[in-house]
C-alpha cells in the first residue's frame, strides 16, 4: 500500500505506530523524517558494493546479491527491533525515492501480517516539502525578535517565555550553538538539512495569526544557514531589546559557558580565531585570564573589547522596537520576571 504525504503538518498525526527509515545509516545521520527508526535494509558498505556491481558487471548480479543482503538485514530486525510488535502494529517505511529499499521492506513485513505501508516518492518526497516551507513559501506566521547584547541570558528568556505558552523558536538550540565564535556545543552541529528538518516540524506546527518569538541572529547560526522565508521574515520583524549592566553580563557568561571553561585547549584554541578582529596582544592576555581561572574578568573584556561592538555594527537600522528597551536581573527571578513581561507585550496571552 502507498502512502502520500500531503503536508507537514500532518506528520504528527500520521496514521502509523513506527515510521522506519531504511536507508543506509549515513544517509538516515545526514537527515531523517523527525521520529523515524533506521532500520537499514542494506549498510553503507553493501549499499556501495551492489551499486559498484550494477556499474561495472551486471544489474542482473547487483540484484540477485541485494535481494540476499536484504533478505539477511530484514530477518536481523524482525529478529531485533521489532521482535516485540504485536499483530495489529501499523508501520511506514520509506527509502531515498520509494522505490526498491522500502518495497523490499514493506513486502516482507506484509507477509508476517502487518498493515505496512510505503511513503510515495519516499525520503525525497518529504525533503521537497522542506525545501517549498523553507525557500519557497511566506513564512507563516508573525515573527518577533528578542534582541539584546551578549550575556544577556536571551536563551534562557526565549524558554521562559516558551513555558508560558507563547510560540517560540530556539535556532541556537536546533543547531546545537551559541552563535559566536566560542559557541560550539558538545556533539557538533547537525548537517544543513537536519537543522532545516527540525526548524521545518516547528514552523509546521506554528498557529499562523500568533507571534512567535525568535532570537535575534545573523544570517548563520555557526556553519547553518537560516533558510530564506524565516531570514526574510526575520529581517523584517519587530524587536524586543533587553539590556543588563556589563558585570552582571560577564557573571553569567562564565558561568553560562561551564562547558567551555573546563576545556582549556579548546577555549584556547577559540580565543585564536579572534586575532584577525583583536590582535594577537589581546588574545594572548585572554588565554592567560582563562590560565588563571579568571572567567569573569575574561568574560568583561571579551564583551567590551570585541562582542558589543560587534554586535551594535551588526545590528541593522531602522528596526521596530515592540516597547522600550527592557532591563533585566539576570537572576533566575528576574529572568522570569522579563519573560513575563515579554508574553505580555507578545499578547499571547500566558495562563
Amino acid at each position: 500500500m502507498r502512502f502520500s504525504l500531503s503536508a507537514l503538518s500532518d506528520l504528527p498525526a500520521l496514521p502509523f505506530d513506527t515510521i522506519i527509515d531504511a536507508r543506509a545509516p549515513s544517509e538516515y545521520a545526514e537527515d531523517h523524517i523527525p521520529g523515524a527508526l533506521n532500520l537499514p535494509v542494506l549498510s553503507d558498505e553493501e549499499r556501495a558494493r551492489v551499486g559498484t556491481i550494477y556499474v561495472q558487471d551486471s544489474p542482473f548480479l547487483a540484484r540477485k546479491l541485494g535481494a540476499a543482503l536484504v533478505a539477511r538485514n530484514v530477518a536481523q530486525h524482525l529478529e531485533g527491533p521489532l521482535a516485540d510488535r504485536e499483530g495489529g502494529w501499523r508501520p511506514l517505511v520509506y527509502c531515498w525515492r520509494g522505490g526498491q529499499r522500502s518495497g523490499s521492506f514493506a513486502t516482507i513485513l506484509q507477509q508476517v501480517g502487518w498493515r505496512v505501508s510505503v511513503l510515495e516518492g519516499g525520503y525525497q518526497s518529504y525533503r521537497r516539502q522542506v525545501v517549498s516551507q523553507l525557500y519557497t513559501d511566506v513564512f507563516p506566521a508573525p515573527v518577533v525578535l528578542l534582541d539584546g547584547n551578549t550575556g544577556t541570558a536571551k536563551t534562557d528568556i526565549l524558554h521562559e517565555v516558551a513555558q508560558l505558552g507563547c510560540q517560540v523558536i530556539d535556532l541556537e538550540g536546533l543547531a546545537n550553538h551559541r552563535g559566536s565564535v566560542l559557541g560550539p556545543r558538545p556533539g557538533g552541529q547537525p548537517s544543513q538539512k537536519m537543522f532545516e528538518s527540525r526548524l521545518s516540524a516547528l514552523v509546521a506546527g506554528l498557529v499562523p495569526g500568533q507571534p512567535v518569538l525568535i532570537e535575534a541572529e545573523s544570517s548563520k547560526v555557526g556553519d547553518l544557514l537560516v533558510p530564506p522565508s524565516l531570514w526574510k521574515a526575520m529581517q523584517q520583524a519587530p524587536r524586543i531589546t533587553v539590556t543588563a549592566s556589563v558585570a552582571a553580563r560577564a557573571d553569567y557568561l562564565a558561568a553560562a559557558y561551564g562547558d567551555l571553561v573546563e576545556d582549556t585547549a579548546a577555549l584556547f584554541q577559540r580565543l585564536e580565531k579572534l586575532v584577525p578582529f583583536v590582535g594577537h596582544k589581546a588574545v594572548s592576555g585572554w588565554q592567560s585570564l582563562a590560565r588563571g581561572g579568571a572567567y569573569p574578568e575574561l568574560a568583561r573584556q571579551l564583551i567590551e573589547q570585541h562582542y558589543d561592538g560587534r554586535y551594535e555594527k551588526g545590528r541593522p537600522e531602522g528596526i521596530t522596537a515592540l516597547g522600550d528597551d527592557l532591563p533585566i536581573d539576570l537572576s533566575p527571578e528576574g529572568r522570569a520576571r522579563a519573560a513575563r513581561q515579554i508574553a505580555d507585550r507578545l499578547r499571547c496571552f500566558p495562563g
